[in-house]
Order: structure tokens, then C-alpha cells, then sequence
């Protein structure tokens, strides 16, 4: 586990960090985000049983963790907020993610749907409408942007117009590498890093080409993905936007052969 973590964006009173490397033994690693506006705090995707103690600790030196404002979750994996049951009780913060997933929460927490210590559950949790919305936060907003089938049907994605960073979840994601702390130098070389994970998880081209349209009408400076390394700078990301948009994936590479009954025994 790394000792600081990586900072994206500091003007003096809003800044973005990274933690990586939280995760030992054999869990798939991934990034967590702590975004600080003066003295208020969210998480990003903050993980599982896994990262919970760690990060929980690691975040401390730069927030109250009991008074920290939100949880924002781009989807429903375990490693997004398979720890939500301790974030409910030992913060006070309000969990933001799709209202597709939101109903089924309560099933990752059914020992404090209701309790002294958490609260109502169903009080604490902000549901994002397919559409998309943008949740108040300090002097800004953090906007939840729609990115359907990426890889969840209910996924979303967040952007900080303050660092005009965008935190994209599993789009752009990359395992495999070595210095993910580290920002994309290479596209080109670092293409086999992402292209197996796109081709398994993300559903189709269309989506792609539709997600990247809306992104072109942003400012974005910096795409950040749940996994691997970052793109930074016009040229990276617009490499990135490009080569998305041509990928196949998903759906695109089905055929007979993966619809037959299985012949195989376990």
C-alpha cells in the first residue's frame, strides 16, 4: 500500500486525490478518489472489504471520515460498494448511484436497514435518474453522467467541473500494467492493457460511439478509470475518444459458437 496518495488536482480548497494499491492478495486492484470543496468530502467507487479499513485510513488524514458528505458508486460491483454496510454506519454520508441499483442496496445492508447507529437506510440513499443529474456539492456540483452498458446497464460516470477531471469507472480501464500510479504515456503500447477487459465488459460499439459524442462537448482535462493508468491532456484523451469509438466489444463479437449447450463437465 502506497504511503500517499496521488494527487490529481489541488487548488488550496478543492482537490482530488487517488489511492491505488489498497488491495492485497489476490482482489483485483483498483482506484479509489477522495474529492475534498473546503469542508466537504465525497468517495468514489471507495471498494469492498478489501479496501474498506486501508482506505478508511488513509483518507483520514484528509477528512472527518463520520461527517463525510457522500458515497457516489458509478455501478453495483463489489468492488465499487461491496463495503457500503460500514460506510452507512460509521459515516454520516449520503449514497449516490443509479436508481437502478438503488432498491437493491438494501440488501448489501439488511442489518442496518434501520438502526440508532446508520439511521433509515432508504433515507440515505440519493437515486440518479437514467438521464443523469448533478448533486450539490460545496461551492460546485459533482455531475453524474449517463454511461448506460458501460458495463453495467445502470452505470454511471462522474465528472468535478472544478479539476474538470472525469472519473469514468470501467471505461478506460487497464489491467495488467506496471506504474498505474502513473499517467498514460504510451497509447499505443498501452492498447493490449486495456483491450481484453473492453472486449468482456463493456457491451457494444454503439454505446462507445455514443458515450464518446457527449464527452466531446465537455471540458475534460483528465479521464480517470476505476483500474490502471489515466489519460491526461487534450491529445490523450482524445486518442482515448478515438480509439473507443472503433472498438468492438461486447455484443459486437458474438456468435452461434457462444450460444450452444455446453458438453463439458466441472
Amino acid at each position: 500500500m502506497k504511503a500517499e496518495p496521488i494527487v490529481l488536482f489541488d487548488d488550496g480548497n478543492h482537490k482530488c486525490l487517488m489511492f491505488d494499491s489498497l488491495v492485497t492478495g489476490e482482489g483485483v486492484q483498483s482506484n479509489q478518489f477522495l474529492i475534498v470543496d473546503g469542508k466537504h468530502e465525497a468517495l468514489i467507487d471507495p471498494g469492498g472489504d478489501l479496501t474498506y479499513t486501508p482506505l478508511s485510513i488513509a483518507a483520514s488524514r484528509y477528512m472527518n471520515i463520520r461527517d463525510m458528505d457522500y458515497v457516489f458508486a458509478s455501478h453495483q460491483d463489489p468492488d465499487i460498494i461491496g463495503a457500503i454496510d460500514r460506510w452507512i454506519v460509521h459515516t454520516s454520508a449520503k449514497i449516490v448511484t443509479s436508481k437502478l441499483w438503488a432498491r437493491f442496496l438494501p440488501h448489501l445492508v439488511s442489518s442496518y436497514v434501520t438502526n440508532e447507529l446508520a439511521g433509515s437506510v432508504y433515507d440515505r440513499i440519493v437515486s440518479i435518474p437514467d438521464g443523469g443529474a448533478n448533486v450539490r456539492f460545496g461551492n460546485s456540483f459533482i455531475q453524474c453522467l449517463p454511461a448506460h452498458f458501460m458495463h453495467s446497464v445502470g452505470n454511471l460516470q462522474f465528472y468535478d467541473p472544478v479539476s474538470r477531471i472525469l472519473f469514468s469507472g470501467d471505461l478506460g480501464a487497464s489491467l495488467g500494467g506496471a506504474d498505474d500510479h502513473l499517467p498514460v504515456r504510451d497509447f499505443d503500447r498501452h492498447i493490449p492493457d486495456m483491450i481484453g477487459f473492453h472486449r468482456r465488459y463493456i457491451a457494444s460499439n454503439k454505446v462507445c460511439r455514443l458515450w464518446a459524442n457527449m464527452i466531446r462537448e465537455m471540458d475534460v482535462t483528465m479521464i480517470v478509470p476505476q483500474h490502471g493508468k489515466r489519460f491526461e491532456g487534450p491529445a490523450m484523451i482524445d486518442r482515448f475518444l478515438n480509439w473507443v469509438t472503433e472498438m468492438e466489444c461486447g455484443i459486437d463479437l458474438m456468435a452461434q459458437d457462444h450460444y450452444r449447450c455446453p458438453v463439458d463437465y466441472v
